[in-house]
């Protein structure tokens, strides 16, 4: 389900009452507005008015910086707001920056200035919530048939010896070899995604920005614990990085790399440019296993200052159910996002399965999995239907399509028994955004005949705009 959420930016004179902002505020606020927030000038976020209607209604205020409010382009900017408080837009900047669409452009009220946005992207969903039982999954990113039966057996033997609390020295060490980086420079999480809920504790970003189209959890991360995010929407068709668009002040930046779910693989080059001093890189490399030689990954790189690199095992070796990742990065931050987990993050399963997966001979393995997919992937490709459109140059285990009323079309391809994940939740997506999982050509064959007569069905005006 969408959740609907609204910011309110707010912008006041000092001493202004709380009455006065909440007759403000109710005087723009979209009926059934759900979930509000408050947002302002960090300088304003400790007016006793202001902070007394965000506790009267329950909602959460957040105070953002000058210069972070200045980097968000606005309808309506003010140069004498920019000369007095040294941003342009209070208000207005202030509701985007927490991302969606602007409903209510600054008005002003007495000595209150209020503007809305409304956010439909739900950044919590997961394909995992379209591949219900009973459908064929092209939802979600994890390779069929794995683990494989050897690792089945480690995984078992893991759970026999599972009495002992979890030892995570060996698998520490494993990776740490795998990589050639020291055993201080790794972080063994509960599934990839935990790094993300680490750094959101760990860290006190002054200007967060997070890549999209991209995995949304570490940007809902962020934001659980408060923090400010600006989206760095890239362009499409091609959704290539430009570093020259990310804001030079930003002290911490989020990209995917292959990107979900763009599949695209940006050059090494271009994601190190962004590495400076004073600001942390984290580069998401959870499908970088998916592309044969993972020429691009910087998860070797030990020069580069504030670069950590997370890892997942669920893609390739189909363990999602176990919950097994690490990170790579300098040992200060490292060691500062473990001061955020409990004892014993990670199952002894998890941690066999750790050791296991970076042998010299399953790496191996994966890069063999990983050229048989390029295979699977162009068997894919060429079985789409003209009216589709294939989405920048995919280069992992999925593909992302733009379909003429692609939210019909999912539906009606459950309906055939066909599961696929909407691009929607994605920021910077739309509903005619469908991502597919590469599969075998059998089924992707089969899968394509699907939406080819799912298109064909419902070619009228009334269904298809």
């Amino acid at each position: 389900m969408t959740s609907r959420v609204v910011t309110v930016g707010v912008g006041t004179s000092p001493g202004v009452p709380a009455s006065e902002v909440l007759a403000a505020i109710d005087a723009v606020l979209p009926a059934a507005a759900g979930p509000v927030r408050l947002a302002t000038l960090d300088a304003r976020a400790t007016e006793p008015g202001l902070r007394e209607a965000a506790a009267r209604r329950g909602w959460p205020l957040t105070g953002h910086p000058a210069a972070v409010l200045a980097g968000v382009a606005v309808p309506t900017p003010s140069a004498r707001v920019a000369a007095a408080v040294g941003t342009a837009s209070v208000a207005e900047a202030a509701a985007l920056l927490a991302g969606g669409a602007l409903v209510v452009p600054k008005t002003a009220h007495g000595r209150v200035t209020v503007a809305v946005a409304v956010s439909d992207v739900d950044l919590r969903h997961h394909g995992d919530q379209e591949a219900t039982p009973g459908l064929v999954d092209l939802a979600v990113n994890v390779r069929t048939g794995a683990p494989p039966e050897w690792l089945r057996t480690v995984l078992h033997a893991a759970v026999d010896a599972s009495a002992a609390y979890p030892d995570p020295r060996p698998a520490r060490a494993a990776v740490a070899a795998a990589h050639g980086r020291d055993e201080a420079e790794v972080l063994l999480t509960a599934g990839a995604a935990e790094t993300f809920t680490l750094l959101a504790r760990a860290l006190r970003p002054r200007r967060a920005v997070v890549v999209h189209p991209s995995f949304t959890e570490p940007e809902a991360a962020l934001r659980a614990a408060g923090h400010p995010v600006q989206r760095l929407l890239l362009d499409g068709p091609g959704y290539r990085l430009d570093p020259t668009a990310v804001p030079s002040d930003a002290d911490l930046v989020v990209l995917g790399n292959p990107t979900n779910p763009t599949s695209v693989l940006h050059p090494g080059e271009a994601v190190a440019a962004l590495a400076r001093p004073g600001r942390v890189l984290v580069v998401d490399e959870a499908f970088a296993d998916t592309v044969a030689g993972e020429p691009e990954s910087l998860a070797g790189r030990t020069d580069l200052p504030g670069l950590l690199v997370v890892r997942s095992l669920t893609k390739t070796w189909g363990l999602a159910g176990l919950r097994v990742g690490y990170a790579l990065g300098p040992a200060d931050l490292v060691a500062a996002l473990a001061a955020q987990q409990p004892h014993w993050p990670v199952s002894t399963p998890a941690l066999a399965a750790l050791v296991a997966c970076t042998t010299p001979a399953a790496r191996v393995e994966a890069d063999e999995v990983a050229r048989r997919l390029d295979v699977h992937r162009t068997a894919l490709l060429a079985a789409l239907p003209e009216q589709v459109q294939v989405v920048a140059e995919p280069r992992s285990s999925f593909v992302l399509l733009r379909v003429p009323g692609g939210a019909l079309v999912r539906e009606r391809l459950r309906e055939r028994g066909w599961a696929v994940r909407r691009g929607d939740t994605f920021p910077g997506l739309t509903g005619d955004h469908l991502r597919v999982a590469v599969r075998d050509p059998g089924t992707s064959r089969a899968f394509a005949t699907a939406l080819a007569e799912t298109l064909e069905a419902l070619q009228t005006p009334e269904e298809i705009r």
